[in-house]
């Protein structure tokens, strides 16, 4: 017997009663506080942040608590938080060129000016699970990490084996629209497409990165540069008649170098896939870099032949809150759409069988004891 789920505004209060303490765990054991999620699971944190579309460590580090851990969950909450929030005005764009780097390297340069600095990363370690953790000392780096570094991509640049970051000298960068107070509107510019991303998810944009290095989105990529660190952000108050810094922020930046055999009216060389992403998030940067060199076809006459290159499929599919919440709600009551879906299934078995009463009469009876009967 089918029996429907009663109780209405009490049993939703006693899910959320039973969440909470679902959420407190032990009572033996210490409770954690969210300054300790910002400060030892930075990476974490950083994840939250950058598809949640907001920098402040300390409420994403509030969020994943509240969530239990749950990214997207925590991510929701972010945003919804930040729907909330008044906007004073638009920052100056921050200048990534000097980004001082607690972390940069290059796979396409041994030597490269400034040196490579490995800073604090996964990439050596052994994959083994410790014991218990330690904290070893740090030795004194041998170049300073404040000391401004040129991008590998201009010494490319110099030879001009490499598409320039812009197409003339006199070329501005326009105001790009905004995402999240606009609707999206097909085909995009490419700095919203780069907003899309850099809010999109992690996992979707690593996949779809991955296909296209093998050979869904005829990607042959280099990682030029990964760099991350703080850069400080300006804002112009009308006030005051000019900047003034209002902080800093953690960024991941990363340039993909591609090839690009050339065509009828472009010569061969290099071109750029570019990543940018809030706190320490290298996967995500690197990701983001190789989908936007994928979405980049039409610049270099490249032809459509995989899911990657499809703009609309891409950015319409990358927002995991979105995503989230139109599979979740399958969970809710549909209970009128299914009674909908029930009888017309019923109705199309009847005709069938009169058209083909033979496979009706070896059909086997329904087990009345067993059906499940809907209630309008």
């Amino acid at each position: 017997m089918y029996v429907a789920v009663k109780g209405g505004e009490k049993a939703i209060a006693n899910a959320h009663a039973l969440l909470a303490k679902r959420g407190q765990g032990s009572t033996d054991a210490p409770r954690i506080d969210y300054p300790q999620i910002r400060n030892q699971m930075g990476v974490l944190v950083s994840r939250v942040m950058a598809e949640g579309s907001l920098y402040d460590p300390e409420l994403a580090a509030k969020a994943l608590l509240q969530a239990q851990g749950d990214v997207l969950e925590a991510v929701t909450l972010l945003r919804s938080y930040r729907t909330t929030l008044p906007r004073f005005g638009v920052t100056i764009a921050v200048d990534t060129v000097g980004l001082p780097s607690e972390r940069r390297v290059s796979a396409t340069f041994k030597d490269i000016p400034g040196g490579q600095q490995l800073g604090a990363t996964f990439d050596y370690t052994h994959r083994l699970l410790a014991d218990e953790l330690h904290t070893p000392e740090v030795a004194t780096p041998d170049v300073p990490i404040d000391e401004p570094m040129p991008r590998v991509t201009d010494l490319l640049g110099a030879d001009a084996l490499i598409e320039r970051d812009r197409p003339d000298a006199g070329w501005t960068d326009p105001d790009p629209g905004d995402l999240t107070r606009e609707p999206t509107v097909f085909p995009m510019s490419r700095a919203e497409r780069l907003q899309a991303l850099t809010r999109g998810d992690e996992g979707f944009l690593l996949s779809l990165g991955y296909s296209t290095q093998r050979g869904f989105g005829n990607n042959h990529p280099f990682a030029g540069e990964v760099r991350v660190g703080e850069v400080e952000v300006e804002f112009h108050a009308p006030e005051i008649g000019h900047a003034v810094p209002i902080g800093r922020i953690e960024l991941t930046e990363c340039q993909m170098v591609n090839q690009f055999v050339g065509s009828a009216d472009q010569a061969p060389q290099f071109t750029r896939g570019y990543g940018l992403v809030f706190g320490r998030a290298e996967r995500k940067a690197m990701s983001m870099s190789l989908v936007d060199r994928t979405l980049r076809h039409q610049e270099f006459g490249e032809r459509i032949v995989s899911p990657a290159q499809d703009e609309e499929f891409v950015i319409a599919h990358a927002d995991n809150v979105e995503a989230a919440g139109f599979v979740e709600h399958l969970k809710l009551p549909h209970y009128v759409d299914f009674q909908a879906e029930l009888g017309l299934i019923r109705s199309l078995r009847r005709e069938f069988q009169e058209r083909h009463p033979a496979e009706a009469s070896e059909a086997p009876a329904a087990d009345n004891s067993t059906r499940m009967e809907a209630n309008a």
